[in-house]
């Protein structure tokens, strides 16, 4: 059964079009039954949904795991750390300091690579939209680390739970393998799959069954 903020998240995302069913070609190649961009998230109304729904598994995960800092890699995170540090004060009154990263060094004002709260010391949660080849979040890891910041997990909206690779890991799982760190996520395939069984498309869920014995991990994580 999903949480309430799950729905809410999914009905927002098809009513702005971040959520398609049909037929896609990913970056990978795959032919995907559906389709996800965070990005259509762009008005206030929407912007609210998406980051409410981040702040609920971030204020569950608060509870076991300390976080001074959201960080939100640039560009597509920028957005996102402002709005969850307001949800999560509004909403649960956890007050967190936000901070991203500068595509470019700035050499001259208060100058470095980071904008917004110091992580110098800090326990630094990541938070993007989606996981594929991970690079953007692995280039923010590199950066906090020489700033001395410590990583304490990666919160994305979509877990695809895709296999990378000939490993039965998806990037999630393997992100946090790899980097010992704590990863969340919205909303996952299964969810998804819930989704789609509870609003009454059959042929729909059919595709997204038959992709997920063919790319899925065989476990949900």
């Amino acid at each position: 059964m999903l949480a309430v903020y799950q729905t809410r998240f999914l009905e927002a995302a098809l009513a702005a079009d971040a959520l398609k069913f049909g037929e896609f070609t990913l970056k990978s190649g795959r032919h995907s039954p559906y389709f996800f961009n965070a990005a259509a998230f762009c008005n206030g109304k929407l912007l609210s949904v998406m980051t409410e729904a981040y702040a609920a598994v971030i204020a569950e995960l608060h509870e076991t795991c300390a976080i001074d800092v959201l960080f939100g890699p640039a560009y597509k995170g920028i957005p996102l750390v402002a709005g969850i540090a307001q949800a999560l004060f509004h909403r649960y009154d956890i007050n967190l300091a936000w901070a991203f990263n500068r595509k470019e060094t700035k050499t001259h004002g208060e100058g470095g690579n980071i904008v917004g709260a110091s992580v110098a010391g800090k326990k630094v949660l990541l938070v993007d939209d989606v996981l594929t080849a991970g690079t953007a979040v692995r280039q923010s890891l590199a950066l906090l680390a020489q700033e001395q910041a410590m990583p304490v997990g990666l919160v994305i909206a979509l877990d695809r739970q895709e296999k990378v690779g000939d490993s039965n890991l998806s990037a999630l799982k393997q992100f946090s393998v790899e980097n010992q760190l704590q990863t969340r996520a919205i909303i996952t395939l299964d969810d998804l799959m819930t989704f789609v069984k509870e609003s009454g498309k059959p042929a729909v869920l059919e595709k997204m069954q038959a992709y997920r014995k063919i790319y899925g991990i065989s476990e949900a994580d």
